[in-house]
């Protein structure tokens, strides 16, 4: 949980910083952190560097301000996330769209706003994304954003303590099949990431509440379903609650995680 608070508020002091010169010792300072610490974190979650997450961050603001600011030159955008010449701007445009910053301009609409790594890869394998649109997470920030008013579709594992006593490999096999549970029931533009050891959210596109239920209704179906672990069959239960997400003002990703758990954990109290 302590990895996972360094992450999000490493992720979120970087969006805030996004126009300004940044870099590791400045993340790690601001998180009273060692620089080894939060480079490791990065790597081991997102699968890229923070140099690269910057880089990838920054285009991605990039592609959204070319598609809706058609009066704003591409050096003006270029030189506003930190590069002084169109053709150093333009090689790292291209690095993360492989396209041009003009081509990209003129058919904005055949990219996906979600380009390459996708959050938590260890449980995001192919076989369970299938055709549900690939998020990155430097991304995911601007999807909750957008999403206001949608619900939120929490899930924990009942009784995760007991399997991984069976084994660390059982406990790690019932989080795999807990999200594909999440992946199954959810729409194909819903978006499933995990935010603990045994918590995940599916932040819906709807803000029909009989959606939401259905959502639920679906993953609560397969509660007491086995997983089979070295011949053993153990069954596997998830507590789920649907949640409106009315979050109004300033969204914070720090505000913003805190209230998932904290919904998770007043409803296990109940």
């Amino acid at each position: 949980m302590e990895n996972l608070k360094l992450l999000i508020e490493a992720l979120e002091y970087i969006d805030n910083n996004l126009t300004e010169s940044i870099n590791t010792e400045d993340i790690a300072n601001h998180l009273y952190c060692s620089k080894s610490t939060i480079e490791k974190l990065f790597k081991y979650i997102n699968n890229m560097t923070i140099r690269d997450y910057i880089i990838r961050r920054r285009m991605s603001k990039a592609a959204m301000e070319l598609s809706s600011y058609p009066e704003r030159t591409v050096l003006d955008i270029g030189i506003r996330y930190g590069y002084g010449s169109n053709e150093a701007f333009t090689r790292a445009f291209f690095s993360v769209w492989q396209v041009s910053p003009s081509e990209f301009r003129k058919n904005p609409s055949n990219y996906e706003l979600f380009p390459g790594y996708r959050l938590d890869r260890e449980l995001m394998e192919e076989e369970l994304m299938k055709d549900r649109k690939k998020i990155d997470i430097s991304e995911l920030y601007d999807c909750i954003k957008e999403r206001r008013g949608c619900y939120l579709i929490l899930g924990d594992i009942k009784h995760l303590v007991p399997i991984n006593e069976i084994s660390d490999k059982a406990g790690d096999l019932a989080i795999i099949s807990a999200m594909n549970r999440m992946e199954a029931a959810a729409g194909v533009d819903d978006v499933v990431f995990r935010i603990g050891g045994d918590e995940f959210v599916v932040l819906t596109n709807s803000c029909d509440e009989l959606y939401a239920r259905e959502v639920c209704r679906n993953i609560l179906s397969h509660n007491e379903e086995c997983i089979e672990w070295d011949g053993k069959k153990i069954p596997l239960s998830m507590f789920v609650k649907a949640v409106k997400f009315d979050s109004e003002g300033t969204l914070r990703y720090s505000d913003f995680f805190s209230m998932l758990h904290n919904e998770l954990s007043d409803s296990l109290k109940e």
